[in-house]
């Protein structure tokens, strides 16, 4: 199977699409203005688009949370320009992956309100609803990800609803066949229309305990941490049952050619690789979140990757994410010099990369006024640094207002540097961030060691971290200087020397290296080299 799907070898790119591109003045980036800006992204190299939610939605969570699976909210536009955005896409030998978000719906979805309506509606077991605890509390201990209890009392019916996060996000009974047939049913819809697959949101929360019992407190909680933090939800999520519904998701795409799952799953790596299924009937790329929380160590960062590689199931295919809408924008994590090896990193390591939109110019984390502040779970847990609105801001396009996201009020504030960070003045400068991205995707793209290659570790010296794709007679030696100081990039003993391919400082292409080479502070190379 290895490197024989399109999800193997592509690049990934996701969007949020309130923040992407505004074509109507709403302030609000909608389906049209990607469309608008599909040109961009050919040009960039994107082999494969994922979009974060759009269907219609009260937005409690931006989106998260769904009242209609199969439509698409007026904000963004209607399915007439989704069908219209998938062709361009497809026009442009792209493809489309779209976010399913299966755990919870919104609670003005007509079957929580037909569920909710009584205990006797057919409904009612397609949520998670609990008599109270004897003293009237809810059934168990278990918290909300976005702070507070993650059960509420319903008045008129006498029981508690369970919502892993707000309570406008009531959980889905997925031990209901009902339910499972019914978001089949919805994988069907989108596939029918010809999307090319899904990320699948919190795949890992789907199943619960049976027995709802308490989960442990954590007994390395501390009030730094958010509040869901204080117990380790052993109970509420990652339960050993949740694979016959991944599987189950897995076969809906299995009836339609080249399709691809992809699953949101923030585990550690032992249980993360469980869902590829063992015998590879789970998510397709169970998305690896690892290194948006090492450290930025050369030490750490190989120490992930051998241990990614050493896990992975005999034929699975690995993954690797910077950044994405929940996390902090890696410019930020990394600095800004920094995030130049980080997309080397990101496109030289095995397996298919996701490239969060706004990274390919260097963006950081825009503070947000507390005023703006949109992200529910910072209203929830203010000032604690766990608002996602920083990591969400719009797209810097070009020079003038809005930086060319909008004609109107953007919804949440541009970079402070927009004028200059954007994409239409480093497109300009040949050495910049956007050009090195571009210059990595056509690289990865011509040459089968990047794009499939083994991964062979070669060493760890310092700040410099180095390792090899190979491809047949082809070797490609890659050197990640994750430090303040200059570091020697020595060639394997065996090589007769190489030819440097690219740089992240953009400046030393085509230079003839014999078995040493000096990499500056933060400076990664590519070198081809001779047998």
């Amino acid at each position: 199977m290895a490197g024989s799907q399109w999800w193997q070898h592509g690049i990934v790119y996701q969007i949020y699409p309130r923040s992407f591109q505004d074509s109507n003045g709403d302030g609000i980036g909608d389906l049209t203005g990607i469309r608008q800006r599909l040109d961009y992204l050919a040009w960039l190299g994107i082999d494969a688009i994922w979009i974060s939610p759009f269907y219609p939605s009260p937005m409690a969570d931006f989106g998260y949370d769904i009242a209609d699976y199969c439509g698409i909210d007026p904000m963004f536009g209607t399915l007439e320009d989704f069908d219209r955005l998938l062709a361009d896409v497809h026009a442009r030998g792209m493809k489309l992956i779209l976010d399913f978000v299966p755990n919870h719906s919104s609670s003005e979805h007509p079957w929580f309100k037909e569920s909710r309506s009584s205990r006797d509606d057919p409904k009612r077991d397609w949520y998670i609803w609990r008599d109270p605890a004897p003293d009237g509390e809810p059934p168990n201990n278990w918290l909300a990800n976005f702070g507070g209890p993650a059960w509420t009392f319903d008045a008129a019916t006498g029981q508690y609803y369970y919502h892993a996060f707000l309570p406008e996000q009531p959980d889905l009974n997925w031990r209901s066949p009902q339910v499972r047939e019914a978001m089949c049913d919805v994988l069907r819809f989108w596939l029918d229309r010809g999307v090319d697959g899904f990320r699948v949101d919190v795949i890992w929360h789907l199943m619960k305990d049976e027995q709802f019992r308490d989960n442990p407190p954590n007994p390395g909680w501390h009030p730094g941490m958010p509040s869901i933090d204080r117990l380790l939800q052993h109970y509420s999520c990652d339960r050993p049952d949740i694979h016959d519904v991944v599987a189950q998701m897995r076969a809906v795409l299995d009836s339609y050619p080249e399709r691809v799952l992809i699953g949101e799953i923030y585990l550690p790596l032992e249980r993360l690789v469980a869902y590829y299924g063992e015998q590879l009937e789970g998510a397709h790329l169970p998305f690896n979140f690892q290194l948006i929380f090492a450290a930025w160590k050369a030490e750490e960062i190989a120490r992930i990757v051998a241990e990614y590689e050493a896990a992975l199931p005999a034929g699975g295919w690995p993954n690797w994410v910077l950044s994405n809408h929940d996390q902090k924008r890696i410019a930020t994590r990394v600095g800004v010099a920094e995030a130049r090896i980080a997309a080397m990193l990101l496109l030289t390591l095995r397996g298919t990369p996701t490239l969060y939109y706004g990274s390919e110019v260097g963006l950081e984390d825009v503070p947000i006024p507390a005023d703006r502040v949109q992200d529910p779970w910072e209203k929830n847990e203010p000032g604690l640094g766990f608002g996602r609105d920083p990591a969400r801001t719009p797209m810097p396009w070009a020079p003038g207002h809005a930086a060319g996201f909008t004609t109107g009020t953007p919804w949440l504030p541009l970079n402070a540097d927009c004028q200059e960070r954007n994409v239409e003045r480093l497109k300009a400068d040949d050495r910049s961030i956007l050009c090195l991205y571009r210059r990595l995707i056509q690289l990865r793209r011509t040459e089968p060691a990047l794009d499939r290659g083994a991964y062979v570790h070669a060493h760890v010296e310092g700040d410099l971290f180095a390792y090899e794709r190979r491809h047949g007679d082809r070797r490609l030696l890659v050197g990640l200087n994750f430090g303040h100081n200059p570091q020697t990039l020595t060639l394997p003993a065996d090589a007769a020397g190489g030819r440097v391919l690219l740089s992240t400082h953009l400046d030393r292409e085509g230079a003839m290296v014999a078995q040493t080479v000096a990499l500056r502070p933060a400076e990664g190379l590519i070198v081809a080299l001779d047998g």
